[in-house]
């Protein structure tokens, strides 16, 4: 898409923007105190060729793309990304000091940083980097940068008690408690300065038949006065096989109970909904199939269940989100585009 057109889709809020080409899983997307946006996920280490001789990696297995860097860019209109490099690695995280055998005697071709998430910390004056990494220890980070940059040197508050917590992320609550979201879905709050948990981890999960939000990309925001957690799951309740969606619930408590779990999007698995500099909702989207983009004609009535499939190109692509309190009460969430506004035909779960 050139700069008219994404100028014109921004205006108007109503379909889906692809804004910055490269391999890339999970993109996180925070605003910073310096009003940049900030666009992180799960990315090759710069310069690797595979990015461009296996440009449809799937980011799974021994031939995965995924590198042990994470890659930071930054933008003043979501348009025009400039890279700031890779401000984290592995090797800032505590587990590389605390075990560093486990480093030492493993092959760095497969290490793995995945799903890192940036957060700015106002009281703090810093930026909190969590991800969670599958080799060479299945083990988790939080690290906090050493000024209000994102970059180094890192520290790490909390230690070895980080421990192994799949895709981490934080939220902050209205009374300034921050609290670690990790799995499908256990939460806990932290102490001040992320020295350590306030208390034991309560595990959450949406009312009805569907047990939990997913498998991953778990996140929790405070909409319209709502906790809303977020949750991704394969729209067949069977892995890698049909759409990768994004579900959300909603709750009077961070604790619970929460609402059944609802259809935020189609296509939209582990993205982040955000709002923009005029206060609309966005939630990135990425590649993720087994096989290269399908078409988008027709896709709303196409059963994708045979295998892993997607409409979204390699990169990042936002799409508008409705965000709305109803007169009920009930907070509404749901992406604008038809194409991923639509519950698919290979959905396992049953919508009103």
């Amino acid at each position: 898409m050139d700069r008219v057109e994404l100028e014109a889709g921004f205006k108007s809020h109503d379909r889906a923007l692809f804004v910055k080409e490269g391999w890339i899983r999970d993109p996180y997307i925070s605003r910073g105190s310096d009003d940049w946006f900030y666009l992180t996920g799960t990315t090759p280490n710069p310069g690797d060729s595979r990015e461009q001789s296996d440009p449809y990696n799937t980011g799974l297995g021994e031939q995965s793309l995924v590198g042990w860097k994470a890659q930071v860019f930054r933008s003043r209109d979501l348009i025009d990304w400039e890279s700031i490099g890779t401000p984290f690695s592995l090797k800032d995280g505590i587990w590389y000091g605390a075990d560093r055998a486990a480093f030492d005697d493993s092959d760095l071709e497969q290490w793995r940083l995945w799903a890192p998430e940036l957060h700015w910390v106002e009281e703090m004056n810093r930026w909190a980097l969590v991800h969670t990494s599958p080799y060479p220890l299945k083990k988790a980070n939080l690290a906090i940068s050493g000024s209000d940059k994102v970059s180094g040197p890192w520290e790490n508050p909390m230690g070895t008690a980080i421990e192994r917590r799949h895709d981490p992320s934080l939220f902050k609550d209205d009374d300034d408690t921050w609290w670690l979201i990790w799995g499908a879905t256990t939460i806990a709050p932290l102490k001040p300065g992320f020295t350590d948990f306030a208390s034991e981890p309560v595990n959450i999960h949406p009312a009805g038949n569907t047990e939990k939000m997913g498998h991953e990309g778990c996140l929790i925001m405070k909409i319209e006065g709502k906790y809303v957690l977020f949750g991704t799951g394969w729209s067949t309740h069977m892995g890698r096989r049909g759409s990768y969606n994004l579900y959300y619930a909603t709750a009077d408590k961070i604790t619970g109970p929460y609402s059944e779990r609802k259809f935020a999007g189609r296509f939209l698995g582990h993205g982040t909904p955000f709002q923009d500099n005029d206060g609309r909702w966005w939630c990135t989207a990425f590649y993720n199939g087994n096989v290269p983009p399908v078409s988008r004609v027709g896709i709303q009535d196409r059963d994708l269940s045979e295998t892993a499939q997607t409409i979204n190109q390699r990169g990042t692509t936002l799409v508008p989100l409705e965000v709305k309190l109803k007169k009920n009460g009930e907070l509404y969430i749901r992406a604008k585009d038809p194409d991923y506004a639509t519950v698919g035909p290979d959905e396992a779960q049953e919508f009103e």
